[in-house]
């Protein structure tokens, strides 16, 4: 079986920002059980900013991309130097992989990324990969370690994703602030996995929040692998949640498998605008999965260039589709309810073309 085990900020550091060793021994040594009985496991670990942060002489962490660029790379290093220390003490070799966007998106990254890792798995290695945090632009990051280990595990062909936590899975309500909230053991793969609202704070020390795992359990779903949310500091949660014991909130895959490209586009992919458009395109749309031409647009919000992820909306104001479009806000606006033989020349006749864009969910 291959996991993907991903563990937040606020699992592997103390309050005051430093690793947590004991709790990254605790991974390890479920990672070691798992790794003996004939499974392959990558680690998505978070934690480089809070890392960094004591170790630069800083309060607090820093708001500013500059500075959290500059600490997320001392912080790195010495992340993997505890991963390593502890993973040789189970005669295991740990990798530090670093990905950004890209390698999702362009299918020649994507193919690279799935290569390297797989070697590593197959030389016996324990991948620890982390988002390139000292390069990544503002523009295209994942944002938070969730999405990126949904997406590595559609990349890898992961049997399991286990998303580990401060949080004993998803709840009802948050059960920091509401005494009456229950756990949600399991989601089947045709509910709305976003159904149930979330926050999308999440103790401070990280980026992520049970929003953003619920966006990450949906990514999975529909790439075909099963997804734990469980409480990392929990006794063994990563061998029982890959046995598929009774641990935390199990989302159920789904039978409908999207590729790397429409599910980054769909979950990952951070919005810079809305285009809505008339009924007809709507059902064309959902219904035939057909390319959105100007003669369905209605208007165009936003400002945003060509290349950019938009929502597609209908006229209620209903977003029911996300798409990467082939023109920029201002080209668009000029062309709205064109028909092709009405467009000026030069200007494509697709505005968002179907391989870019992904019908949503409920």
């Amino acid at each position: 079986m291959r996991v993907v085990a991903k563990i937040g900020t606020s699992s592997i550091t103390t309050e005051s920002g430093s690793v947590d060793r004991d709790a990254i021994v605790a991974l390890c040594a479920d990672v070691a059980r798992l790794r003996g009985s004939g499974h392959d496991v990558v680690v998505v670990s978070s934690g480089a900013v809070a890392a960094g942060v004591p170790a630069v002489g800083l309060a607090s962490r820093p708001s500013d991309m500059e500075t959290l660029q500059a600490v997320s790379a001392v912080g790195q290093a010495r992340l993997m130097q505890v991963y390593n220390e502890v993973l040789e003490g189970h005669g295991l070799v740990g990798a530090q992989v670093l990905l950004d966007p890209h390698d999702f998106v362009d299918r020649t990254q994507y193919l690279h990324a799935r290569q390297t890792l797989g070697r590593l798995l197959e030389l016996g290695c324990v991948p620890i990969v982390n988002e390139n945090d000292a390069i990544a632009s503002t523009e295209l990051r994942y944002g938070d370690n969730d999405r990126l280990a949904a997406l590595l595990a559609h990349n890898l062909s992961a049997d399991v994703l286990v998303l580990l936590t401060d949080l004993d899975g998803l709840h009802t309500a948050d059960p920091r602030t509401d005494v009456a909230a229950s756990l949600v053991t399991r989601v089947a793969a045709d509910d709305p996995l976003l159904a149930i609202a979330a926050s999308s704070g999440g103790s401070g020390r990280g980026s992520g929040g049970m929003a953003s795992k619920l966006s990450a359990a949906r990514i999975a779903s529909w790439s075909g692998v099963r997804t734990v949310i469980a409480r990392a500091s929990r006794d063994g949660v990563l061998v029982d949640a890959v046995a598929g014991d009774a641990v935390g909130t199990t989302f159920d895959a789904h039978d409908r498998r999207l590729p790397a490209r429409k599910l980054w586009i769909a979950f990952a992919a951070e919005v810079a605008g809305r285009v809505t458009v008339d009924d007809g395109a709507r059902t064309a749309i959902a219904t035939r999965s057909t390319s959105l031409l100007p003669a369905g647009v209605v208007s165009v919000d936003g400002e945003f260039d060509d290349g950019s992820t938009v929502e597609v909306a209908d006229q209620n104001g209903t977003v029911f589709a996300r798409g990467m479009v082939a023109a920029s806000a201002s080209d668009l606006r000029g062309v709205v309810g064109r028909r092709t033989a009405e467009l000026p020349a030069g200007m494509t006749h697709e505005v968002i073309h179907r391989d870019d864009l992904v019908v949503l969910p409920g």
